[in-house]
């Protein structure tokens, strides 16, 4: 059996909650009136999505519930496990209890389940099409930090293990990477080298020694001059050149491809030039615009890259959740066009 991520581990403005702060108005005034009228049928709550999907955030639905409801005792929870995979229309949780116990909660727990499963979808995809290569999570500056311990969970279930914050790193009790941004290359005049030399001067020893090469539009030449000075110490090279720039190192190859950006070619510049000097060791990290289409394309042309840093593209799309009740009191009771649907793949939680 699945472990799930205790209850204990979520922290929610309980109070807040439970006034429906964070609440679709419709749900407060539905409780208003079910307590009003003393109307209290037992509903069972079907949860599904209409399209394939790694689906995320049913532990914290069921923290929420667990934390949030109203009388959480009489409420009973069947659900699949972060990380399961979802055809489209299969229920992934049911919620049974007195609707007027829970209803102020369906905003909040489709919400989580909307945002998780779309970053947990997008990795997986990404981690697919990598091969097996390490893939960086790398988004955080796309959204406000305040989702980065729950999106960097997501990105966990969907199979990164490398992270660029503290907190997107929190779930997999890790720290987060990263080494050189261009805003140090500039503080040291644009020179790429004394940057370098001043990271390897003062950082700690057991962090990765990797060079941002594309400051000057010059990789294969920024990567020879950073690799013969650090020798073994440098453990890799970043890639980052800007999607409207040709690198130095491809002007006399135009003409039969597209050269702007982190093209293939490019890569196999420097891979070229690295390997004639003796520095074979050095690993070749690539970013900037990478999806899983784009990966895909890399792998199926065995481009050597040793590692994906993706940011943006693991938070596109759209993937939305639909909670309805399909059950009052033990029978059938579902609107137009929305049944039943049990899943014998749906675990009871304890």
């Amino acid at each position: 059996m699945k472990n799930r991520l205790p209850v204990e581990h979520f922290h929610f403005p309980v109070e807040k909650i439970k006034a429906g702060y964070y609440t679709d108005a419709y749900f407060l005034r539905t409780e208003e009136i079910l307590n009003g009228d003393n109307h209290h049928p037992r509903v069972m709550m079907q949860l599904f999505t209409r399209e394939p999907v790694v689906v995320c955030g049913i532990d914290e639905t069921i923290a929420l519930i667990k934390t949030c409801a109203h009388n959480p005792e009489n409420i009973t929870i069947h659900a699949l496990h972060d990380g399961d995979e979802v055809a489209p229309w299969e229920t992934l949780m049911t919620i049974e209890g007195d609707l007027a116990d829970f209803a102020h909660l369906e905003t909040i727990y489709l919400g989580f389940l909307a945002r998780q499963s779309r970053i947990a979808t997008n990795v997986r995809r990404v981690v697919k099409a990598a091969n097996g290569k390490p893939v960086l999570f790398f988004p955080a500056r796309y959204d406000t930090y305040q989702t980065q311990e729950s999106d960097g969970y997501a990105a966990m279930i969907g199979g990164i293990k490398g992270f660029s914050t503290d907190a997107n790193a929190l779930a997999s009790n890790g720290k987060g990477l990263g080494t050189i941004p261009h805003a140090l290359i500039a503080a040291y005049n644009g020179d790429t080298l004394a940057a370098t030399s001043a990271f390897d001067k003062y950082v700690a020893p057991d962090i990765a020694r990797i060079a941002l090469v594309d400051f000057d539009n010059d990789c294969v030449g920024t990567t020879l001059q950073v690799a013969r000075k650090l020798g073994r110490k440098l453990a890799g090279v970043r890639l980052d050149t800007s999607g409207t720039m040709v690198d130095k190192s491809l002007l006399s190859q135009m003409g039969m491809f597209k050269p702007t950006g982190v093209c293939k070619e490019l890569v196999h510049n420097v891979r070229t030039a690295l390997d004639a000097e003796g520095f074979d060791y050095v690993k070749i990290i690539v970013s900037g615009g990478f999806d899983a289409e784009r990966i895909k394309e890399f792998e199926a042309l065995k481009v050597p890259v040793d590692t994906y840093a993706v940011g943006s593209s693991l938070f596109d799309g759209n993937i939305n959740f639909t909670a309805d009740i399909v059950m009052v009191d033990g029978k059938e009771c579902a609107k137009a066009g929305r049944v039943h649907l049990p899943n014998p793949r749906l675990e009871l939680v304890k």
